[in-house]
């Protein structure tokens, strides 16, 4: 076995040791819950739910965060075509404004949840535990490097939202969204205080509230023009 081989899988045996542990104690579906888009000033936040077939062959699959944009790319519609039910909820930023962005992901979760046939038996869920959720629960901290269930619906979910965000690009150009993905890099700070925020802006945070009152005081003083 080459060293790659090898290192694959070991990657498989660490992300599936938790759902094994699941499969001998008597569950038949395990859901991954995860999202993406939490930090950003802009877009909507996307939440994934996963049920993968027992010990299916994802190779590559790991964090989303740790693999590069070509190799979440490619492993896409492999996990939508491998699992045995999935579901992508947009929660968009008119509810994240709304009801704040925690709030926000836990009804993304929820509904994600409920979105899948068959129902779970079990949800493992990246991060703290979810509020009423619909079926028994676990939660893993950093569960998208501990949890096969978990790392396939952060791809589905970081995968969709960099999709949601590259279509907002062409909408609003000026702003590098397909670049940053709406998050607070520098470019994206400048842009906003140049230009104030769009209506994808999610104007509940701080940045961007920023951003709206400089602009309000500059109309009203006569000074937007300057």
């Amino acid at each position: 076995m080459s060293t790659r081989q090898q290192l694959e899988e070991e990657r498989r045996e660490r992300l599936w040791t938790v759902e094994h542990e699941l499969l001998t104690g008597g569950a038949r579906h395990i859901a991954g819950v995860d999202e993406a888009g939490r930090g950003p000033l802009a877009g909507p936040l996307v939440v994934a739910a996963v049920i993968l077939p027992p010990d299916c062959r994802l190779d590559g699959l790991d964090d989303s965060k740790k693999m590069t944009h070509g190799a979440r790319e490619r492993l896409y519609p492999q996990i939508i075509e491998m699992a045995l039910s999935f579901s992508i909820q947009v929660v968009p930023v008119e509810i994240i404004d709304a009801i704040n962005i925690l709030q926000a992901t836990y009804l993304g979760m929820r509904d994600a949840l409920h979105a899948l046939s068959p129902v779970p038996d079990i949800a493992l869920v990246d991060g703290y535990p979810l509020p009423n959720c619909p079926v028994p629960q676990q939660n893993l901290i950093h569960g998208d490097a501990r949890s096969a269930s978990i790392a396939a619906a952060s791809v589905l979910a970081k995968v969709m939202r960099d999709h949601l965000l590259t279509e907002l690009d062409v909408q609003y150009p000026a702003y590098g969204f397909a670049r940053h993905k709406g998050y607070p890099t520098p470019e994206h700070r400048t842009a906003l205080f140049r230009l104030g925020p769009c209506p994808e802006h999610r104007r509940s945070f701080g940045p961007v509230r920023a951003a709206w009152e400089q602009g309000k005081l500059k109309i009203e003083s006569g000074d937007s023009h300057r």
